[in-house]
């Protein structure tokens, strides 16, 4: 074999590298998922959001809950018995607060046990979807976060405080209209936390739950951990399988994009 041969099958291993690679780790998630339902009895349905790897002008993307998300979802849980529990796992940032809704409907929905699993962080929009489960499992170090609306940059919450604090007279047009929206959003999302809450929670824990989570207690990030969820009256535990800790680990950073949301294609009965 001549010193171009070698070069030649060189280039053509190298290039089918990654796509092996990719090929046995999309292999090995999809047997662990069949191996987690069916040792759960359940539908598993991941959504999982990494921090893209930079790739405009040195800027790091970020993935998070969109309407394809919720499209895919919703399909998964059409594609699965009424009476098939659901093990939805969440690992993500939140995102926008029409898709998580959509999601968290539809869980709501769903006659079968919804359990809700937090590895590592479902924060925003994660845990709205959180709060239409039946139950709520975190690990030790797993946190959720407040669903305060956002106006553009700023808290609906802080919006609202600037006009409180000054004279009409002294505020622009522009803050007036964005008080009104924050207004809005805050009463909105509200009902929508109380809506997601109503027959799992008594009307007493739905709405503390609500107040602490919309209302602008917290920062967004706030960390919610196992022990403050626990003290704000949601059904959480933190007894979380090993068999969902090993799945996560087949989630690495990604270098291409690829869907957020995974299941197996193929029909619950």
């Amino acid at each position: 074999m001549s010193f171009w041969d070698l070069l030649v099958f060189f280039i053509i291993a190298s290039s089918l590298q990654p796509v092996m690679k990719q090929r046995m780790l999309e292999s090995a998630r999809q047997k662990l998922i069949a191996k987690i339902e069916k040792k759960r009895g359940s539908r598993v349905i991941l959504l999982v959001h990494r921090q893209e790897t930079m790739s405009f002008l040195g800027f790091p993307i970020y993935k998070y809950i969109d309407i394809n998300d919720s499209e895919e979802v919703i399909r998964a849980i059409n594609m699965t018995d009424p009476s098939i529990p659901l093990d939805i796992i969440l690992h993500t940032p939140g995102g926008l607060v029409l898709a998580a809704t959509q999601i968290a409907r539809a869980i709501k929905r769903h006659k079968g046990k919804v359990t809700v699993h937090v590895p590592h962080y479902a924060m925003s929009g994660g845990t709205l979807i959180a709060l239409a489960a039946d139950e709520i499992v975190m690990s030790e170090d797993a946190i959720l976060g407040p669903v305060d609306p956002q106006i553009g940059e700023f808290p609906a919450v802080s919006i609202l405080e600037v006009v409180k604090q000054k004279a009409i007279n002294e505020i622009d047009d522009k803050t007036l209209i964005l008080a009104d929206i924050a207004r809005k959003a805050i009463r909105q999302t509200k009902e929508i936390v109380l809506e997601l809450l109503s027959d799992n929670y008594s009307e007493d824990v739905a709405q503390k739950i609500a107040n602490e989570l919309v209302e602008g207690k917290y920062t967004h990030d706030f960390p919610i951990t196992y022990e403050k969820a626990k003290e704000l009256g949601l059904k959480v535990n933190c007894c979380i399988d090993k068999e969902i800790k090993q799945l996560m680990c087949l989630y690495p950073q990604p270098v291409v994009k690829k869907s957020s949301v995974d299941y197996l294609w193929i029909p619950r009965k």
